[in-house]
């Protein structure tokens, strides 16, 4: 089989070059309270970037899946360039917030390049290679996706190490030499990806008066309710999955493993990639998609219920089976979050067909770049506002805090069930 014919160097290979250098977009954590005291501003201030960066990689990929759909190249290097550029930004305004201490210019800079820049980058570069990957993959769409997206989970565990020594061995500065380097190392990386990615030779794009639909003509001709339905799980799934995976390091320290919470946030982010490339893989045995929505949302419904009904984050500390049940609950969550992610491509692509499936996935992840702006804020304004905080070896926690976030997620995933058994039907013909 020739070089230009061969799915994995054609669609394997630059989709995981791509999603495993936008994926660490998820190693904020790493360095956010770094940047916070480099620039003189607080850990609070700086997180907006993050939230930026989760919007915009949202509303990127909403508004610009037309150009996605019409042509990889050129996304796949919007992607490049934008990322890297970016990332490369954000080190600057490090860099002069640093002789520049609580400089409104250096914060807004990184929002900018951080949020901004590196979100259009993060969503044009998600996009690029999942119709791709489909095509090459045809009679098993699921493993491919869930091969790409796993990338993007896999690269916080990948990355995260190599940049907590960048940090401790750069020396002064490090943290804005780190972004200066990395810029360099992804855009190697994704310009790669750019020049490999290529859709099939026997694949015929159909031109606008081919299809003589657009992309909502499209989604209508199913029940709207389908699609809004697809919108609202995948909502959910995400918002609660950043709720609790938001406050997992306080909650593994709540139970006493601060020790190991290091080596938790790995294993959870290896549930996390496992999660996209298990359940999506699996979805390609079954007749409808949609049944890998149900089994995710009750695994997690009844984890969360467990752990609710035991107490366990409030009570766990010393105990072994309740530390048991926290940690599953926090790796289920994991698995699903990312479950939910490499199952939407093909799941709209059962029931709207491949003719306009990066524009119709783009403006799902609309959802993305909303519950990016709620779960993480929605969790942290319950810690903050119910229970108490109080010193376990010298850390504050609110153990009655993370354990009534729970309370909020459990009905948010019931609700998710419920649509998933009532608003999302089955494809028509099948698969």
């Amino acid at each position: 089989m020739k070089a230009s014919e061969n799915k994995w160097i054609r669609a394997a290979i630059p989709a995981l070059l791509l999603h495993c250098s936008i994926g660490t977009v998820y190693c904020w954590s790493i360095f956010s309270q770094e940047i916070a005291d480099y620039i003189g501003f607080s850990k609070g201030a700086t997180e907006w970037a993050f939230s930026f960066a989760i919007f915009f990689l949202g509303m990127s990929a909403a508004f610009l899946g037309n150009v996605v759909e019409k042509d990889i190249h050129k996304s796949s290097l919007i992607a490049s360039i934008c990322f890297a550029l970016g990332m490369a930004g954000t080190g600057f305004f490090i860099y002069y917030g640093g002789s520049h201490q609580h400089s409104p210019v250096a914060l807004i800079g990184i929002y900018l390049c951080y949020g901004f820049i590196m979100g259009v980058g993060l969503g044009t570069g998600y996009l690029s290679p999942v119709k791709t990957l489909m095509l090459w993959f045809e009679d098993r769409k699921g493993l491919a996706t869930g091969l790409a997206v796993a990338g993007f989970g896999a690269a916080k565990a990948i990355a995260s190490p190599i940049m907590q020594a960048m940090l401790d061995n750069l020396g002064e500065g490090g943290i804005y030499k780190m972004f200066l380097i990395l810029a360099v190392v992804y855009f190697v990386m994704m310009f790669s990806g750019h020049l490999l990615l290529k859709k099939p030779a026997s694949w015929h794009e159909p031109q606008k008066a081919e299809k003589g639909q657009g992309m909502m003509d499209v989604i209508k001709t199913r029940p709207i309710t389908n699609y809004i339905g697809i919108w609202l799980m995948f909502y959910i799934n995400i918002t609660c999955g950043l709720a609790l995976i938001s406050q997992e390091k306080m909650i593994v320290k709540c139970i006493g493993l601060a020790g190991a919470a290091g080596i938790i946030s790995t294993v959870s982010a290896v549930f996390n990639a496992g999660g996209r490339l298990g359940f999506s893989a699996w979805a390609d045995t079954m007749k409808d998609r949609n049944t890998i929505y149900k089994l995710i949302f009750i695994l997690s419904i009844v984890f969360t219920g467990i752990v609710m009904l035991t107490g366990g984050i409030r009570n766990g500390e010393g105990n072994t089976l309740l530390i048991i049940l926290v940690l599953g609950l926090i790796f289920v969550v994991n698995a699903g979050y990312g479950g939910g992610f490499s199952n939407v491509p093909t799941l709209l692509s059962d029931h709207y067909g491949m003719g306009n499936i990066s524009a119709i996935h783009g403006l799902t992840l609309s959802a993305w770049a909303i519950a990016g702006l709620t779960g993480n804020q929605l969790a942290n304004w319950i810690v903050d506002h119910t229970g108490s905080f109080m010193e376990v070896h010298g850390i504050q926690v609110n153990p009655a805090g993370y354990q009534n976030v729970l309370y909020v997620t459990i009905v948010l995933y019931i609700v998710a069930l419920l649509i998933s058994l009532f608003l999302v039907r089955a494809p028509k013909n099948g698969k």
